[in-house]
């Protein structure tokens, strides 16, 4: 399953150069690791204030790029930072991981599109 939805995708970028597209779509790509590092390393610190903010910061570029099903993980993850819940996170955070992996992999084919 694609999570990318990329009718949306290049309806929310038409109106961008197809350079800005690209410099958009390799800062995310470039990022991602570390960003993925961040929230692990929040999750195990029980830092809650750290997975509410990583989690609504990289919500928000998930958003841009349309990939629904990778917001709504995130979301739930900084919910529960937000309520300093985090029964079950491990597993959700699992998930998250391999959805936004393959929204970088969706992403790295969409650059030939750029390019």
């Amino acid at each position: 399953m694609a999570q990318i939805n990329i009718i949306q995708f290049r309806d929310n970028f038409q109106y961008f150069d197809k350079e800005i597209v690209l410099e958009i779509i390799n800062i995310f790509i470039d990022e991602h690791s570390a960003r993925i590092n961040t929230i692990s390393d929040s999750i195990e610190a029980n830092d809650y204030d750290g997975i509410k903010f990583n989690c609504h910061s990289i919500k928000g570029v998930i958003a841009n790029f349309c990939a629904p099903e990778v917001e709504e993980q995130a979301r739930k993850l900084e919910l529960m930072g937000t309520n300093q819940d985090t029964e079950g996170i491990g597993d959700l955070f699992e998930d998250f991981k391999v959805s936004s992996s393959q929204m970088v992999e969706e992403l790295e084919v969409m650059k030939l599109e750029y390019n």
